[in-house]
């Protein structure tokens, strides 16, 4: 008997309890209270002994499987030691686990393990009937529950069903705003986990998703799908209209509202309205002046992440888009399609006051100020006025001396984009202004209107002293020089 009073004994030390089975004070808590037990029951037989003894043993032990652990930090409780410290490791940031490939880190193994598939390809999860695979199993059960067609979680708002209770508190969220997931470097905040990951990749420059057939890389795996029907040709979406296909069924939604010329987007600050949710963020910018996103090699600021991406294009000497015609390339495909209008003589924009017409959208509306008169933009400086804000700070740049455009090639520096474009002609040799006349072509298009005044004889430059008239304002000011020397 004393042997084994104090294997009891030992055994409730190292669970943490006293001789009468009351709990120690340490980090750690019992459940629930044990009943205390009847003393007076014991009885003189020693199997008897033995066997009473056993089961008090066994009751401390079931005590302790269900200890609970507190966190300090949160106060969350848990029921082992091993998750406790777990779960610790959100507080402290501690990412032991480090991805051999690409380097991220992670709190748990599982979690790298799981990373780990997406550099393999690895799917080990196959569905039984239609026989797609998924990397992670719980891919598979929701999978799995549309093959059943059962919806069993149905929302109370609106009354939409879903097969997963996952989704369908994801989905609550839209009617209760509820966005719980915050970025802690630009404040963004996400209704669901998956959108701030994916968001943070726009700050990491991850881009684990990668083509295996042109390698281009993606920092989500969407991209990547709808990528690879480039690759396929697919375009499973087709306007109901026009019969135009589409690889996206975003694009078609989009192109839908050329058509019905809806525009559901409103800014609450000027009323102007959009047919998309991005162009009204991208507007939001303006009042507001926000440039969230950053290249990483010069500083440059963006205000949507794909002028961050265009000019990216900049930094690697990437022009992936080439005009058929001449073979000239360009980092984007706007750029291209204006150009190609240069070979066409294409003018889509026409002004609805006198007729003239445009091939850039953006010209046609420049067009349309001179006949309102309007000059809402004032420099600062010299009080000059513009129809355009464009006018304005390209203004500016004559009091700040700033060229921010800089030529590849010599290094010459221009206040415009257009004056460096008409540079790089020198290196190209490039003049796609031609004359219908005669043939000969030329770099500028100021080049080729004066040209064209040999053939129509037009003079529209007049000397104010004697009246002669004179092609180009080159030969005028040569004139006037004449006058002065006399």
């Amino acid at each position: 008997m004393y042997v084994l009073g104090f294997f009891i004994k030992g055994e409730q030390e190292k669970l943490g309890t006293t001789q009468d089975g009351k709990p120690q004070e340490t980090g750690t808590f019992p459940a629930h209270k044990e009943s205390d037990h009847n003393q007076d029951e014991r009885k003189d037989d020693n199997s008897h002994s033995i066997k009473s003894s056993e089961q008090i043993v066994s009751g401390l032990s079931v005590q302790n499987s269900k200890t609970v652990h507190l966190c300090g930090t949160c106060g969350k409780k848990f029921n082992t030691t091993k998750n406790l410290n777990r779960h610790m490791k959100i507080h402290t940031g501690e990412k032991p686990h480090s991805c051999s490939t690409c380097g991220k880190r992670f709190r748990r193994k599982s979690h790298l393990t799981r990373h780990m598939q997406i550099h393999t390809g690895e799917k080990s999860h196959s569905c039984s009937t239609c026989g797609k695979r998924f990397n992670r199993k719980e891919h598979l059960k929701m999978h799995l529950e549309c093959h059943a067609g059962e919806k069993r979680y149905s929302c109370s708002t609106c009354g939409k069903r879903y097969n997963v209770k996952s989704s369908l508190k994801t989905h609550i969220r839209i009617h209760t705003g509820e966005k719980p997931h915050y970025c802690t470097t630009c404040g963004k905040s996400f209704g669901q986990k998956g959108q701030l990951n994916s968001h943070m990749r726009i700050h990491t420059s991850e881009k684990p998703y990668f083509c295996s057939i042109c390698g281009e890389r993606f920092n989500i795996v969407t991209n990547l799908k709808i990528h690879m029907q480039v690759h396929k040709g697919e375009k499973p979406h087709s306007c109901s209209t026009c019969g135009k296909r589409f690889s996206r069924k975003s694009h078609l939604t989009r192109h839908i509202q050329i058509h019905t010329g809806e525009k559901p987007h409103y800014c609450t600050t000027c009323g102007k309205s959009f047919g998309q949710k991005g162009q009204l963020n991208s507007h939001m910018q303006i009042h507001t002046s926000a440039k969230p996103y950053s290249c990483s090699i010069c500083g440059e600021r963006f205000d949507v992440v794909t002028n961050l991406k265009m000019h990216m294009q900049i930094h690697k000497g990437e022009k992936p888009h080439s005009c058929s015609t001449c073979g000239k390339t360009f980092s984007r495909k706007s750029h291209l399609t204006r150009h190609i209008q240069i070979h066409t003589g294409e003018k889509s924009h026409s002004c609805s006051t006198c007729g003239k017409r445009f091939n850039r959208k953006e010209n046609l509306k420049m067009h349309m100020e001179y006949h309102t008169g309007e000059k809402r933009f004032s420099c600062t400086t010299s009080r000059k006025r513009f129809t355009l804000k464009t006018y304005l700070n390209e203004h500016a740049r004559i009091h700040t001396g700033e060229k921010p455009h800089s030529c590849s090639t010599c290094g010459k520096r221009f206040t415009l984009k257009a004056y460096l474009n008409e540079h790089m002609r020198i290196h190209t040799g490039e003049k796609p202004h031609s004359c219908d006349t005669c043939g000969k072509s030329f770099t500028q298009k100021g080049q080729l209107n004066r040209h064209v005044r040999i053939h129509t004889g037009e003079k529209p430059h007049c000397c104010s002293t004697c009246g002669k008239k004179f092609c180009s304002s080159v030969q005028l000011k040569m004139h006037i020089g004449n006058h002065a020397t006399c």
